[in-house]
């Protein structure tokens, strides 16, 4: 008993576990998807040639979206033993319609049914047998059954009621859907709370919803983008490496990376943090403001291709990062390079305004 509620008190740094191998899918199906709408150069899916196999190769990639999500948060519970029948179940969830929420529910069912598989006494003429063939069989036919036979149906409905309710949304809601989003992409930067609104737009793009993508998207690149303005409008505010570090945030932010920001929130977390809380929010309400839909789970003007009112996009991206990078300056103190009166050593020393 104390094992089962250990790996609930652990269920974060599972379902966490499961997110962190999912992006690099979500990004290269999405990443190919939108390549693919650029070569082809019209509205529409691509229907043939060079552009429309590079199109099917990353709709083949989001489509693994769910079955890596639930394998891994098995993994992480089951160690090996669970990918197999947490990559199956998680299958069987994207197929019966349950999407992400299945896929989390899946890949928890699978890691904590193989997590005591592997505790069953087998005899020494089998135990080899257990790992390869035994508990991935077993795992795999008692997870999977559960889903088609027990709860899969309901976790498909709550999806699917999800679902519904944000496409079903007034203005006002969004709007405050969009502060919520926003802030929650700009507190950790890339952390558990982040991942959890990304994990969001991941789920609503696999369910055909684009209007919460699209400002999650512009989210993704204001924390990046407002630092880099910050050191480049003030740049006596920011040591040397911070000023470098602006640089790249620059580019960061281009291909929605939002950990860009983290050498600043690192070096002045109380200044710099809610600067960008605040930031972001707004540009993520603007861009509800805008009708911004964004068709893959990524964020950065790499994702322009494949988003809808790429001017307000832009705009939202703007208005959020100006925003940010105001407040920054205007809380920070100011950097002074000076040499100590014990060594020869250069040191940054941070004076009040």
């Amino acid at each position: 008993m104390n094992e089962f509620i250990n790996i609930f008190k652990n269920l974060r740094e599972h379902l966490m576990n499961g997110v962190s191998y999912m992006i690099p899918v979500v990004v290269a199906g999405g990443v190919l998807m939108a390549v693919a709408l650029i070569m082809y150069g019209q509205a529409g899916v691509p229907e043939k040639g060079l552009a429309a196999d590079i199109w099917k190769i990353g709709v083949t990639g989001i489509g693994l979206m769910v079955p890596v999500l639930s394998a891994y948060i098995a993994a992480s519970i089951a160690d090996r033993a669970g990918i197999a029948p947490g990559l199956i179940s998680g299958l069987v969830a994207s197929n019966i319609g349950a999407g992400f929420l299945g896929g989390l529910v899946s890949g928890i069912i699978a890691g904590v049914v193989c997590y005591y598989l592997k505790k069953i006494p087998l005899h020494p003429y089998v135990r080899s047998l257990g790992p390869i063939i035994i508990i991935p069989i077993l795992g795999t036919l008692i997870t999977s059954g559960i889903l088609l036979w027990g709860i899969g149906t309901y976790v498909a409905i709550a999806m699917s009621a999800a679902n519904q309710f944000l496409t079903s949304m007034t203005d006002a809601n969004k709007i405050i859907l969009g502060l919520i989003v926003g802030t929650m992409i700009a507190f950790d930067m890339g952390g558990p709370i982040n991942k959890v609104a990304y994990s969001l737009m991941v789920a609503t793009v696999g369910s055909g919803i684009f209007s919460y993508a699209g400002p999650c998207a512009v989210a993704i690149m204001i924390p990046p983008m407002a630092m880099a303005i910050a050191s480049f409008i003030m740049p006596k505010k920011y040591s040397e490496e911070e000023r470098d570090a602006g640089k790249s945030a620059f580019f960061m932010s281009l291909v929605g990376i939002t950990e860009g920001a983290i050498p600043f929130a690192a070096n002045d977390p109380i200044r710099v943090i809610p600067s960008l809380m605040i930031g972001t929010s707004i540009g993520c309400a603007a861009a509800y403001i805008f009708n911004v839909q964004t068709h893959v789970a990524w964020g950065g003007f790499i994702a322009l291709p494949v988003t809808e009112n790429i001017g307000g996009f832009i705009i939202s991206v703007l208005i959020g990062s100006i925003i940010g990078a105001i407040l920054v300056n205007f809380l920070k103190k100011s950097y002074v390079n000076k040499k100590t009166d014990t060594d020869d050593t250069d040191v940054d020393i941070l004076f009040e305004d």
